[in-house]
């Protein structure tokens, strides 16, 4: 069984991980577990594909370790793809799910359902020790409903919902969301679902 660091300190990110991986023959540990320091990585790339990197590589060198990293976010067509990559701090306050809904549906108060069109993207990239590099690139479509719904996953999953659903991620089993195809809950699926299989066939070479 490989082991995998994930770079991300997100409980619920490595969750996703977890529930995606669990076909394949992959342990994912933690930084925590890892033994790697409380450190905090400053996302300050102007893509997703630049801060995915930088995560992954600081904590390969930290470890020694194949490292696991995702950049994602939302891009809304009205707001000229915004957030973006700032998604997660949007409000100003980092992670704060709460007032980054409350902003994006203040934004987007005048806006009609048919010109609410958005994407969640997710960037995952896998580095080995040996500078082996490997980066998918994931994306769902779909439209910003006018108030939440739901309660499962986090970000702005109760406020997005995906192309030929009537209801949010917020609404859907976790099981439903993270087997969509082209699926981006807000952390992976397609992309990430393809490193992961690219990871394990890497390792039985």
């Amino acid at each position: 069984m490989m082991t995998v660091v994930a770079a991300t300190q997100n409980r619920h990110k490595i969750e996703e991980i977890e529930a995606i991986t669990k076909e394949f023959d992959i342990n994912i540990i933690s930084r925590q577990e890892a033994g790697v320091p409380d450190i905090e990585i400053i996302e300050d790339g102007t893509t997703f594909e630049e801060n995915s990197y930088k995560k992954a590589f600081e904590i390969m060198k930290l470890t020694g370790m194949p490292s696991v990293a995702d950049d994602s976010g939302l891009a809304v067509d009205a707001l000229d793809g915004a957030p973006g990559v700032y998604s997660a701090r949007f409000s100003g306050l980092d992670g704060d799910d709460k007032a980054n809904n409350r902003k994006l549906l203040e934004l987007l108060k005048d806006v009609t359902m048919e010109k609410r069109t958005a994407r969640f993207v997710s960037v995952i990239t896998l580095i080995f020790p040996d500078g082996k590099t490997i980066v998918c690139r994931g994306e769902c479509e779909g439209h910003i409903m006018f108030e939440e719904s739901g309660s499962n996953g986090f970000g702005y999953d109760p406020l997005f919902r995906p192309e030929g659903y009537e209801v949010s991620f917020g609404q859907l089993p976790a099981e439903e969301k993270n087997n969509k195809p082209q699926s981006k809950g807000a952390y992976s699926t397609e992309g990430e679902t393809k490193g992961i299989k690219w990871l394990r066939a890497d390792s039985d070479k």
